[in-house]
Parts: structure tokens; C-alpha cells; sequence
């Protein structure tokens, strides 16, 4: 049986960070009020219709019939996108990078936001509510939620600015010793989800924008060989996270007994496409009065279409604890199927959409002339080939952020001030003693490869 707090615990943490982790600072940024507004108000606004349809279908017996809070429940959960496919498509097919950004970087905040309404309705329920009135239910929920999504995010940016600042102190140079450097490196990684977890706030948010603020400064202070080490390992280990999680929810359709209502899944399914193109069509239009890059109306459709629900709806409706065992089963059934409908039928039909509505870039399809290649393992071995390291002398950050004049906002703050603080400025003697490093390690390691997995003859004839 699949337990929701391995998934919690072991599973969901390092997918979380990886994320946050690889994103693309630039356009992340550049984005931040759209991302924002989709992942939590366009969440919120899909979690209320998902939930409110089915609290007054049930209340009409027309479906199953949920309490508020239990409707509301699974409006949440049922509300957190997980594009995965589609982002790989998305890479494949060279889509517009800011389609590409808005997408990848509400799925991101979306599934935290999610996870955290999930947990204010799960608290609500396990409260006696009897005797207090809906006004002062929506503000409680309200208060739950501001607390833990605004004190996990500072508490995750709180941890990423600490680990900058011990990577970038003179007296602790940990680029000596590549090991301590890289241990230190996890410990900080995982750090801020447990001190999240034990004072009560979501740990996923925390684990979320400590990954995207080490990313941000604390990648740069590393030695060379950290950076590509830190890269591998984190693609590695979410790549085999994700592998299982997908495993687990495959092997879950055979793993326990199950409640299928036909009226209840098909409105279900139906809320949930609606829910997203209320989320998505009007906010778009709403952001297009204050966006310079306007977000067209087929970038508007794939957004709508690319909402695929994955493995973290199905471990929140285990996560929840619904009485009778009847009413968890049917929400577990439903989930699933809700999951398998959108990976298999929407998942499976972005590509051929795509190209029919013409959303790729011309520029790069133009320039991009090879097959269309899906697999994540060949994108995860061609790492070291494909990026380089972050590493700026003074005069190269000079040139590249402060001298630009079309930074504006956070953007233009950041590079005058908190990346010049956070960040260490190296010279060019530390460029080259880290070529020469990477150079050395590069070439012991083909040594090694071309002596094989039995190593040498001596070896050979010491096992013999």
C-alpha cells in the first residue's frame, strides 16, 4: 500500500527542490506577478469551484453527497497541476519561453499552493465547527492559509540566504574541500522542510523558494565540480523520485478497494476542466493590461489544456482522513481517474495541438532542425555538455547586470544589491585553478573508463 508519508517524507521533497533548483532565474522573475497570480489566486479560484460544485451538486442529489469542508477538500487537491509531460514537450517543440515559463512556473507554486489549501480544509475538519458560522470559517481557512504560505516562503527564502552567506564568508573557504562543500550543500537542501514540518507550516513551500534562492545565489559561490555535482545529483535523484511516484500510482488501481460512481467522476471532470479555464482565460486577460509580452489566446487554450493532474493529487486524497472508509475510497477512485484522464488524453494530445495551432517559436524551430527527442535520461547525461558553469569575475558581472538599463523592479535590486552581497565575485585566478580542477577530474575519470569495471590486470588476477 502506498503510504502518504513516505511520499511526504522521501518522495516529494527532492522533486520539489529539483525544480525550484534547475528554473530559469530570468524569465522566473521577469514573470513573477503572472506566475503568482495563476498558481495562487487561479488555484484558489479552482479549488472554490471544483469544491463549491460539488458541495450543491451533492446537496441536489445529483452526485455523492460531501460536507463543505470534504467538498472543499477535494476541490483543493484535485486542483494541483503537474505538467511534466507537457514541460518536455514544451522543450522538445522549442514553445514560446514565456508560454514555457508561465506554465512550468505556476506548476511549481501550484502544487505547494494546493498542498497548503489541502491542509487548511484537512485542519478545519478535524476541528469542532459546529457552532461557528461560515463567515467565520472563511476567515479562520483565510488566516491558515496567509500563515502558511507567507511563513513557509520566508522561512525557505530565510534558509537559502543563510546558506549563500556561509558559501560566501572568506574565513570558510568549503571550495578546498569539494566534500564538506557538497555535504553541506544536502543539509541545506533538506533543512528548511524539516524546520517547516516541525513548527506546523508546509514544508513543500519552504523546500520550494529555499531551492529557487540557493539556486539563485548560493550555486554561484560553489567550486566547479559542486556545480555539475549538484546538478547531476539532484536530476538523478528527482528523475528516480518521479519514477516511482508514477510506479506506485499504477500499482495503486490494484492496491485497495475501490468505490466508482460514474455521475461523480464525470462531474468531477467536468468541474475540473471548467475550474481551469476560469483560472486561466480570465486572469490572462486580466494580466494583458500590464504585460508587455502579451499572453495571445492559443498560449491562453494550452494553458488551459496542459493542466494535468499527477501523482500528488492522488497522495493528498490518501493523506486525507475521511470517515466513513467509503468516502475516502470514492475520492481515492476518483482521483485516479481523474489522473490517468488527463496524463493519457491531454497529456498524450498536447504535441499533436501544438502543432496544429502553430505555438512554436519560428526563430528557434528554424535553428533546431533534429528529431523531436522526449527521453529524460538522454537530457539528464547531456548536462555537462549543455550548460555552463555560473561562475562571473567582477568585471563580467559589471558588464552583464549592473551597466544594463533595461532591468527594472526586483530585477534591477537584485543585480545592484543582494546578488553583489549574497554572491562571490571571483577573479581570475579562480577561474583557472577551477578549469585546471575540472580538467584533472575529467581526465582521471576517462582513465578509469577505458580500464573498465574490472579495473587493472592485477586487480583481475587478485579476484581470481
Amino acid at each position: 500500500m502506498f503510504r502518504p508519508n513516505m511520499f511526504f517524507l522521501l518522495l516529494l521533497p527532492p522533486i520539489i527542490f529539483e525544480s525550484g533548483y534547475s528554473l530559469h532565474k530570468g524569465n522566473f522573475f521577469q514573470n513573477i506577478g503572472s506566475i503568482t497570480l495563476f498558481s495562487v489566486f487561479g488555484t484558489a479560484i479552482s479549488a472554490f469551484i471544483v469544491g463549491g460544485g460539488i458541495y450543491f451538486l451533492g446537496q441536489a442529489d445529483v452526485i455523492y453527497k460531501l460536507n463543505m469542508t470534504d467538498s472543499f477538500a477535494f476541490g483543493s487537491l484535485i486542483s494541483a497541476v503537474d505538467p511534466v509531460a507537457t514541460i518536455a514537450i514544451f522543450n522538445a517543440l522549442n514553445v514560446d519561453p514565456v508560454l514555457n515559463m508561465l506554465v512550468f512556473g505556476e506548476s511549481i507554486l501550484n502544487d505547494a499552493v494546493s498542498i497548503v489549501l489541502t491542509n487548511t480544509a484537512e485542519g478545519l475538519t478535524r476541528e469542532n465547527m459546529s457552532d461557528v458560522s461560515g463567515w467565520q470559517t472563511f476567515l479562520q481557512a483565510l488566516g491558515y492559509f496567509l500563515k502558511m504560505f507567507f511563513g513557509s516562503a520566508a522561512l525557505g527564502t530565510l534558509t537559502g540566504l543563510i546558506s549563500a552567506l556561509v558559501y560566501v564568508l572568506k574565513h570558510i573557504d568549503l571550495r578546498k574541500t569539494p566534500s564538506l562543500e557538497f555535504g553541506m550543500m544536502i543539509i541545506f537542501a533538506y533543512l528548511p522542510y524539516g524546520l517547516a514540518e516541525g513548527i506546523s507550516l508546509s514544508g513543500i513551500m519552504a523546500i520550494l523558494f529555499s531551492g529557487i534562492v540557493m539556486s539563485h545565489y548560493t550555486h554561484h559561490n560553489l567550486s566547479p565540480v559542486t556545480q555539475i555535482l549538484m546538478q547531476q545529483t539532484l536530476r538523478t535523484v528527482a528523475f528516480m523520485c518521479e519514477t516511482c511516484v508514477f510506479a506506485f500510482l499504477g500499482l495503486s488501481i490494484f492496491s485497495f478497494p475501490h468505490k466508482f460512481e460514474m455521475s461523480f467522476v464525470i462531474w468531477c471532470i467536468v468541474l475540473v476542466l471548467f475550474g481551469r479555464a476560469v483560472n486561466i482565460f480570465p486572469l490572462s486577460y486580466l494580466l494583458n493590461f500590464f504585460r508587455d509580452h502579451k499572453i495571445t489566446p492559443k498560449m491562453m487554450f494550452i494553458m488551459w489544456f496542459s493542466g494535468l493532474r499527477g501523482a500528488i493529487p492522488y497522495a493528498l486524497s490518501l493523506h486525507l482522513g475521511l470517515e466513513p472508509i467509503e468516502k475516502r475510497q470514492l475520492i481515492g477512485t476518483t482521483t485516479i481517474i481523474i489522473v490517468l484522464f488527463t496524463i493519457l488524453l491531454l497529456g498524450g494530445g498536447t504535441m499533436p495541438l501544438i502543432r496544429l495551432i502553430d505555438i512554436e517559436d519560428s526563430k528557434a524551430r528554424k535553428r533546431n532542425k533534429k528529431d523531436i527527442n522526449l527521453s529524460k535520461t538522454e537530457k539528464m547525461g547531456n548536462t555537462i555538455e549543455s550548460e555552463h558553469l555560473s561562475e562571473l569575475t567582477e568585471e563580467e558581472y559589471e558588464a552583464q547586470y549592473i551597466k544594463r538599463q533595461d532591468l527594472k523592479g526586483f530585477m534591477w535590486f537584485d543585480a545592484k544589491y543582494l546578488n553583489p552581497f549574497f554572491t562571490r565575485r571571483l577573479t581570475q585566478e579562480d577561474l583557472h585553478n577551477g578549469r585546471i580542477q575540472m580538467k584533472t577530474l575529467t581526465n582521471k575519470w576517462y582513465e578509469e573508463v577505458r580500464q573498465g569495471p574490472s579495473g587493472s590486470e592485477d586487480d583481475e588476477q587478485e579476484l581470481l
